[in-house]
């Protein structure tokens, strides 16, 4: 099996398998909600198109965040300490980055996994057991911009895959393997800073522990332009 890491979504890197990463905060957010019983998350683009899919669904709670700070009117924000009990069985979820992110990743890739630190371990033996040759680890980063803290994420799943890494992949390895513990990675990056600066500084700690959760969230299905993740 051979990694291989895209740092930005304009690296438009394709395999049978891959995993997509935003871990400040939304693929942290997705694994914590369908670990805490939501059944599904439906991803969004766009802001009046996830009220519009609240609305059309009927219970569903709305979540979601730009430039970090929660959406006026809706239910949650974008952090996964909000989703640790299920208000709901679908969450509808909108970010500046990870949820554009899923819905690249699922015109590219035959299976896509949502990865964490929270799931780190599970969604690393989930893509091994596909036997595939290739699997490809996606980033969010941060309006099309490399983001340290998915590339610190990144590493570690890449290491974590084993297989032989692509040159992508040994750099993210190399540059996870610069920090001594998964807080001090993740704090390195803009998107740490930014959550610092709202007030959101406890989400960084949550979201850089390390296989908690043993959930490995993947893309189901498309529903119009909105992409369906859940636990299979």
């Amino acid at each position: 099996m051979r990694v291989h890491v895209a740092f930005t979504p304009a690296e438009e890197v394709s395999a049978p398998v891959g995993i997509v990463v935003d871990v400040l905060r939304a693929t942290s957010t997705i694994t914590q909600a369908l670990a805490a019983g939501y059944r599904r998350v439906l991803c969004c683009a766009e802001v009046e198109e996830a009220r519009a899919v609240a609305d059309s669904e009927g219970g569903a709670v709305l979540g979601g965040e730009r430039k970090t700070v929660r959406i006026p009117g809706f239910d949650f924000g974008n952090s996964p300490r909000e989703f640790v009990e299920p208000a709901a069985e679908t969450l509808v979820l909108t970010t500046t980055n990870g949820t554009r992110l899923l819905l690249a990743a699922a015109e590219r890739c035959e299976l896509v996994l949502v990865g964490s630190l929270l799931n780190l371990a599970a969604v690393a033996a989930a893509a091994r057991e596909q036997g595939v040759p290739d699997v490809a680890v996606l980033c969010a980063g941060v309006k099309g911009e490399l983001a340290m803290d998915d590339a610190y994420c990144a590493g570690r799943i890449a290491l974590e895959l084993g297989g032989e890494p692509a040159d992508s992949a040994a750099a993210a390895i190399r540059l996870a393997g610069s920090f001594a513990s998964a807080v001090e990675g993740l704090s390195a990056s803009q998107s740490a800073r930014n959550l610092q600066a709202s007030g959101l500084a406890d989400d960084i700690a949550y979201c850089a522990r390390e296989s908690v959760l043993s959930v490995v969230p993947r893309f189901t299905r498309m529903l119009g332009s909105v992409a369906e993740v859940a636990l299979i």
